[in-house]
């Protein structure tokens, strides 16, 4: 073998063995690019904003402080108590709207008359904005002029309440609205996981004398059950994080009642210009939104050895 020989083999790779594609990384690089400027880039100054006394309006140069902010927040009461009110707001609209979710999925899954259009107005939360789902549903509890309130009336149900001002039930009503304007999503997910199912698996269980649960739980369920824990774990991050509807709905009050941590960290922020405290917020929160993915994939990766 000649020495040009061998330099020829070298440069292509072992036998079996592709060649590194070095021209896919130009093709990659349009759609890293933004995910590195506008993403990535972000978040690592905002972990390194965690370990300064940034602040608004101030004449002296930023200083270094380590752990300080992380040490204050251990003994912020408020900072807590606005995360577990996000934990029950995040379980709260996650779980009903995945069962709610599930049971229209299974509905529209029917062949019903006019399925099409069922389809088309279940989709119609998804399609408006946070803002504007906010102000609609303002209206709704409105505690004069509501047709919530004036429903209840008619109905001979009570006196109207004030919902989204009242201690009790502020957080309720926030939920209520979260399941509403979130159940499309998962909607639609399940609803794909449902056409994908083969229909061979089901009218071989209706022959072997299984009912309509049996069929679910051994057939359907089955099917459904990777897309359902992927949304259901994308639900939970979305609603943990959610701050617009929150907060056309009720600002964070009243009495911080439903005041979630992105509401806290943005008041933090931009209302008392502690940048690098609320920096520190933001990084808790990743940090427990990593925790939460860590647990999903090793239960995916569990889940797919086993099978």
């Amino acid at each position: 073998m000649t020495l040009a020989t061998a330099t020829k083999r070298s440069a292509r790779g072992a036998p079996g063995q592709r060649p590194a594609d070095h021209g896919a990384w130009f093709l990659v690089l349009p759609a890293l690019i933004p995910i590195l400027i506008l993403s990535v880039g972000p978040l690592l100054y905002g972990i390194a904003l965690a370990f300064t006394d940034s602040q608004s309006g101030r004449t002296e140069p930023t200083q270094w402080v380590g752990a300080l902010n992380f040490q204050d927040l251990l003994h912020d009461t408020l900072f807590w108590d606005s995360f577990r009110i996000g934990l029950l707001w995040a379980f709260g609209v996650t779980v009903p709207q995945f069962f709610l979710a599930l049971g229209l999925a299974l509905l529209l899954n029917q062949p019903l008359k006019m399925r099409w259009l069922a389809r088309a107005l279940a989709i119609i939360p998804w399609a408006m904005p946070e803002v504007v789902v906010g102000i609609m549903w303002r209206l709704v509890y409105h505690p004069d002029a509501g047709v919530l309130n004036e429903t209840l009336a008619n109905l001979g149900l009570g006196e109207g309440k004030d919902w989204l001002t009242g201690t009790a039930t502020a957080l309720f009503a926030v939920i209520v609205v979260g399941i509403w304007a979130g159940m499309p999503q998962t909607t639609v997910a399940l609803l794909a996981g449902l056409q994908n199912t083969p229909r061979e698996l089901h009218e071989a269980a209706a022959m072997d004398g299984a009912g309509a649960w049996r069929r679910f739980t051994t057939v359907t369920w089955p099917a459904i059950k990777p897309i359902a824990l992927a949304i259901t774990a994308l639900n939970f991050i979305w609603n943990f994080n959610s701050f617009a509807l929150v907060y056309v709905l009720t600002q964070g009050g009243p009495g911080g009642r439903t005041r979630l941590p992105m509401l806290f960290a943005y008041e933090e922020a931009f209302r008392y210009g502690q940048f690098g405290y609320a920096a520190a917020m933001g990084c808790v929160m990743v940090a427990v939104i990593s925790v939460i993915l860590a647990f999903y994939l090793v239960g995916r990766l569990k889940g797919g050895d086993e099978s």
